[in-house]
Protein backbone atom coordinates (compact mmCIF):
# COMPACT_ATOMS: atom_id res chain seq x y z
CA UNK A 1 0.00 0.00 0.00
CA UNK A 2 1.59 3.99 -1.13
CA UNK A 3 0.65 5.56 1.72
CA UNK A 4 2.19 8.60 0.22
CA UNK A 5 -0.33 8.90 -2.60
CA UNK A 6 -3.42 7.37 -1.21
CA UNK A 7 -4.76 10.84 -0.30
CA UNK A 8 -4.10 11.88 -3.65
CA UNK A 9 -8.10 11.83 -4.77
CA UNK A 10 -8.88 13.69 -2.08
CA UNK A 11 -8.29 17.92 -1.44
CA UNK A 12 -7.31 18.30 2.16
CA UNK A 13 -5.22 21.93 3.15
CA UNK A 14 -2.52 22.35 0.82
CA UNK A 15 -0.06 22.00 3.80
CA UNK A 16 -0.26 19.77 6.68
CA UNK A 17 2.34 19.32 9.31
CA UNK A 18 2.19 16.55 11.60
CA UNK A 19 4.46 16.27 15.01
CA UNK A 20 5.32 14.60 17.64
CA UNK A 21 7.04 15.45 20.75
CA UNK A 22 9.15 13.69 23.55
CA UNK A 23 9.24 14.88 26.98
CA UNK A 24 10.93 14.09 30.88
CA UNK A 25 7.16 13.51 31.88
CA UNK A 26 3.45 13.85 31.44
CA UNK A 27 2.89 17.04 33.51
CA UNK A 28 3.77 20.51 31.96
CA UNK A 29 2.35 22.45 34.54
CA UNK A 30 4.80 20.55 37.13
CA UNK A 31 8.09 21.11 35.81
CA UNK A 32 8.52 18.27 32.51
CA UNK A 33 10.20 19.53 29.61
CA UNK A 34 10.11 18.62 26.20
CA UNK A 35 12.97 16.93 25.62
CA UNK A 36 12.70 15.77 21.37
CA UNK A 37 10.16 17.15 18.75
CA UNK A 38 9.72 15.63 15.56
CA UNK A 39 7.96 17.18 12.66
CA UNK A 40 6.58 16.13 8.97
CA UNK A 41 5.42 18.23 6.37
CA UNK A 42 2.34 17.05 4.13
CA UNK A 43 1.41 19.14 1.01
CA UNK A 44 -0.97 18.38 -1.81
CA UNK A 45 -1.60 14.84 0.24
CA UNK A 46 1.96 13.54 -0.18
CA UNK A 47 4.89 13.62 2.68
CA UNK A 48 7.37 16.08 1.01
CA UNK A 49 10.31 14.89 3.17
CA UNK A 50 10.87 18.78 4.71
CA UNK A 51 10.77 17.67 8.26
CA UNK A 52 11.78 19.82 11.73
CA UNK A 53 13.81 17.73 13.98
CA UNK A 54 15.67 18.67 17.32
CA UNK A 55 16.39 17.71 20.91
CA UNK A 56 15.91 19.58 23.60
CA UNK A 57 17.82 20.15 26.72
CA UNK A 58 15.63 19.78 29.74
CA UNK A 59 17.36 22.58 31.87
CA UNK A 60 17.70 20.47 34.89
CA UNK A 61 14.91 18.74 34.85
CA UNK A 62 16.15 14.64 35.42
CA UNK A 63 14.28 11.98 33.20
CA UNK A 64 12.88 9.26 34.95
CA UNK A 65 13.69 5.78 34.12
CA UNK A 66 10.33 4.89 33.53
CA UNK A 67 10.35 7.85 30.62
CA UNK A 68 13.69 6.95 29.65
CA UNK A 69 12.56 3.42 29.10
CA UNK A 70 9.98 4.85 26.40
CA UNK A 71 12.29 7.23 23.94
CA UNK A 72 15.59 6.13 25.69
CA UNK A 73 16.45 9.78 25.95
CA UNK A 74 19.21 10.47 28.56
CA UNK A 75 20.07 13.53 31.06
CA UNK A 76 23.60 12.74 29.64
CA UNK A 77 22.63 12.57 25.97
CA UNK A 78 20.72 15.54 25.94
CA UNK A 79 22.99 18.26 27.86
CA UNK A 80 24.94 19.23 24.87
CA UNK A 81 21.69 19.73 22.82
CA UNK A 82 19.91 23.27 22.31
CA UNK A 83 17.70 24.65 25.05
CA UNK A 84 13.86 24.81 23.58
CA UNK A 85 14.21 28.69 23.89
CA UNK A 86 16.76 28.12 20.80
CA UNK A 87 14.65 25.88 18.65
CA UNK A 88 11.51 27.54 19.28
CA UNK A 89 11.68 30.52 17.04
CA UNK A 90 12.55 27.75 14.50
CA UNK A 91 10.15 25.37 14.65
CA UNK A 92 6.87 28.32 15.15
CA UNK A 93 8.23 29.42 11.19
CA UNK A 94 8.48 25.98 10.42
CA UNK A 95 5.03 25.29 11.47
CA UNK A 96 3.81 28.84 9.89
CA UNK A 97 0.35 29.04 9.66
CA UNK A 98 -0.77 25.53 8.36
CA UNK A 99 -3.09 23.18 10.45
CA UNK A 100 -1.26 20.33 12.72
CA UNK A 101 -1.79 16.94 13.20
CA UNK A 102 -0.90 15.22 16.82
CA UNK A 103 -1.98 12.02 17.92
CA UNK A 104 -3.88 12.26 21.14
CA UNK A 105 -2.55 15.69 20.48
CA UNK A 106 -5.55 17.38 22.50
CA UNK A 107 -4.86 15.73 25.79
CA UNK A 108 -1.25 16.14 25.30
CA UNK A 109 0.91 17.33 22.65
CA UNK A 110 -0.82 20.47 21.95
CA UNK A 111 -0.99 21.99 25.89
CA UNK A 112 2.39 20.69 26.30
CA UNK A 113 4.46 22.63 23.21
CA UNK A 114 1.69 25.17 23.88
CA UNK A 115 2.93 25.78 26.96
CA UNK A 116 6.86 25.85 26.32
CA UNK A 117 5.67 28.11 23.73
CA UNK A 118 3.76 30.81 26.16
CA UNK A 119 6.51 30.98 28.04
CA UNK A 120 8.65 32.40 25.79
CA UNK A 121 5.74 34.86 24.36
CA UNK A 122 5.76 32.98 21.10
CA UNK A 123 2.89 32.49 18.67
CA UNK A 124 1.03 28.96 20.03
CA UNK A 125 -0.85 26.76 18.05
CA UNK A 126 -4.46 28.05 18.02
CA UNK A 127 -7.45 25.28 18.64
CA UNK A 128 -8.62 26.02 15.08
CA UNK A 129 -5.97 24.65 13.46
CA UNK A 130 -5.37 21.75 15.52
CA UNK A 131 -6.52 18.30 14.52
CA UNK A 132 -6.16 15.05 16.34
CA UNK A 133 -5.96 11.82 14.56
CA UNK A 134 -7.57 9.79 17.75
CA UNK A 135 -10.90 12.30 16.86
CA UNK A 136 -11.44 11.26 13.27
CA UNK A 137 -10.61 8.54 13.93
CA UNK A 138 -12.93 7.73 16.72
CA UNK A 139 -15.09 9.49 14.29
CA UNK A 140 -15.05 6.96 11.45
CA UNK A 141 -15.43 3.91 12.71
CA UNK A 142 -13.01 1.38 10.96
CA UNK A 143 -12.85 -1.57 13.69
CA UNK A 144 -9.58 -1.44 15.84
CA UNK A 145 -10.06 -2.25 19.16
CA UNK A 146 -7.65 0.22 20.23
CA UNK A 147 -7.08 3.44 18.49
CA UNK A 148 -3.37 4.20 19.48
CA UNK A 149 -1.59 5.23 17.46
CA UNK A 150 0.47 1.87 16.90
CA UNK A 151 -3.19 0.33 16.27
CA UNK A 152 -4.10 2.51 13.63
CA UNK A 153 -0.72 2.29 12.09
CA UNK A 154 -0.84 -1.70 12.58
CA UNK A 155 -4.62 -1.53 11.36
CA UNK A 156 -3.56 0.41 7.60
CA UNK A 157 -0.87 -2.22 7.30
CA UNK A 158 1.89 0.53 8.16
CA UNK A 159 5.32 -0.79 9.24
CA UNK A 160 6.32 0.18 13.07
CA UNK A 161 9.92 -1.13 12.37
CA UNK A 162 11.38 1.65 12.92
CA UNK A 163 10.32 2.36 16.58
CA UNK A 164 10.78 -1.12 17.30
CA UNK A 165 13.42 -0.51 20.09
CA UNK A 166 12.43 2.98 21.31
CA UNK A 167 9.55 6.12 20.93
CA UNK A 168 11.25 8.97 19.20
CA UNK A 169 9.38 12.11 18.33
CA UNK A 170 10.39 12.37 14.18
CA UNK A 171 10.14 8.80 14.05
CA UNK A 172 6.46 8.63 15.50
CA UNK A 173 5.89 11.85 13.33
CA UNK A 174 5.92 10.21 10.16
CA UNK A 175 4.02 7.15 11.34
CA UNK A 176 1.69 9.57 12.43
CA UNK A 177 2.05 11.16 8.84
CA UNK A 178 0.90 8.20 6.94
CA UNK A 179 -1.92 7.52 9.65
CA UNK A 180 -3.42 10.48 9.03
CA UNK A 181 -2.85 10.35 5.31
CA UNK A 182 -4.79 6.91 5.83
CA UNK A 183 -7.40 8.42 7.49
CA UNK A 184 -8.06 11.28 4.98
CA UNK A 185 -8.32 8.75 2.19
CA UNK A 186 -10.87 6.39 4.00
CA UNK A 187 -13.39 9.70 3.90
CA UNK A 188 -14.17 12.45 1.48
CA UNK A 189 -12.83 15.87 1.80
CA UNK A 190 -16.53 16.85 3.22
CA UNK A 191 -16.46 14.20 6.03
CA UNK A 192 -12.88 15.21 7.66
CA UNK A 193 -13.59 18.61 7.64
CA UNK A 194 -16.85 18.14 9.39
CA UNK A 195 -15.21 15.51 12.15
CA UNK A 196 -12.57 18.76 12.34
CA UNK A 197 -15.35 20.98 12.57
CA UNK A 198 -17.33 18.94 15.27
CA UNK A 199 -13.87 18.59 16.97
CA UNK A 200 -13.52 22.81 16.78
CA UNK A 201 -16.92 23.24 17.93
CA UNK A 202 -16.32 20.90 21.34
CA UNK A 203 -13.19 23.10 21.71
CA UNK A 204 -15.40 26.67 21.92
CA UNK A 205 -18.27 24.91 24.31
CA UNK A 206 -15.50 23.69 26.96
CA UNK A 207 -15.04 25.10 30.17
CA UNK A 208 -11.51 27.32 29.79
CA UNK A 209 -9.11 26.22 31.99
CA UNK A 210 -6.35 28.09 33.72
CA UNK A 211 -3.94 27.11 30.70
CA UNK A 212 -6.40 27.76 28.23
CA UNK A 213 -6.16 23.68 27.29
CA UNK A 214 -9.15 21.81 26.10
CA UNK A 215 -9.87 18.16 27.19
CA UNK A 216 -11.59 15.66 25.30
CA UNK A 217 -14.87 14.28 25.64
CA UNK A 218 -14.91 10.66 24.51
CA UNK A 219 -14.33 8.22 27.03
CA UNK A 220 -11.45 5.81 26.98
CA UNK A 221 -11.50 2.22 25.81
CA UNK A 222 -10.97 -0.72 27.62
CA UNK A 223 -7.71 -1.14 26.49
CA UNK A 224 -6.76 2.32 27.51
CA UNK A 225 -8.32 2.19 30.28
CA UNK A 226 -6.10 -1.01 31.04
CA UNK A 227 -2.50 0.72 29.66
CA UNK A 228 -3.51 3.85 31.65
CA UNK A 229 -3.95 1.28 34.90
CA UNK A 230 -0.73 -0.30 34.76
CA UNK A 231 0.86 2.90 34.39
CA UNK A 232 -0.80 4.27 37.59
CA UNK A 233 0.09 1.26 39.70
CA UNK A 234 3.90 1.21 38.23
CA UNK A 235 5.00 5.23 38.35
CA UNK A 236 2.52 6.42 40.57
CA UNK A 237 3.64 5.91 44.39
CA UNK A 238 2.02 8.23 46.04
CA UNK A 239 -1.44 9.66 44.47
CA UNK A 240 -1.88 13.14 44.81
CA UNK A 241 -5.40 12.06 45.42
CA UNK A 242 -4.21 10.18 48.89
CA UNK A 243 -5.55 11.69 51.74
CA UNK A 244 -4.23 8.98 54.46
CA UNK A 245 -1.97 10.80 56.76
Amino acid sequence: MNHESSATNHQPPARIICFDIETTGLFYDKGDRVIEIGAIEIVDGRVTGNTFHSYVNPMGKIIPPDSYMVHKLSNEFLSDKPKFADVAGKLVEFIGDSPVVAHNGIDFDFPFINYELAQLGLPTIPRERQIDTIVIARNKIFGPKSYTLDSLAKWFGISLATRADSHGALIDAEILAKVYLELAAAANTESINDIIQKQNDAFSAMPKSDGNFPQRTFAPDAEELATHGEFIEKNVKEPLWDNRA
